[in-house]
């Protein structure tokens, strides 16, 4: 059964994501998303160690916000991680343009 409250929309994008990192060093990245709602995204490329519940940025579009990471998948192939991530309640979704204007309107009835 689906749990998501909102629409999603698959689409790669470019994004810079920043934080700090489990052994406490700070990092800057660029990252990927390949599916994203008003509400989170899943990223994907990072190379960094990230746990849930991490908060970190996200800027995209010369627009940037604060997300929690919900989950975290490390890849058995390579050394790149995959993030489900949540915006924190108050920041503008940087990719709020991408999303379509009736989704918008669900989505916001949803809450």
């Amino acid at each position: 059964m689906e749990r998501r409250h909102e629409p999603r929309r698959e689409i790669d994008l470019a994004l810079q994501v920043w934080g700090i990192e489990t052994k406490g060093d700070t990092f800057l990245q660029q990252a990927r998303t390949c599916d994203i709602s008003l509400s989170g995204a899943l990223l994907s490329e990072l190379e960094v160690e990230v746990h849930s519940g991490d908060v970190i940025g996200v800027l995209y579009a010369g627009k940037k916000a604060r997300f929690h990471v919900a989950w975290v998948r490390y890849s058995q192939t390579e050394p790149r991680v995959m993030a489900a991530i949540h915006r924190v309640e108050g920041d503008e979704c940087p990719w709020g343009h991408l999303i379509p204007k009736q989704a918008r309107g669900r989505a916001a009835g949803a809450n």
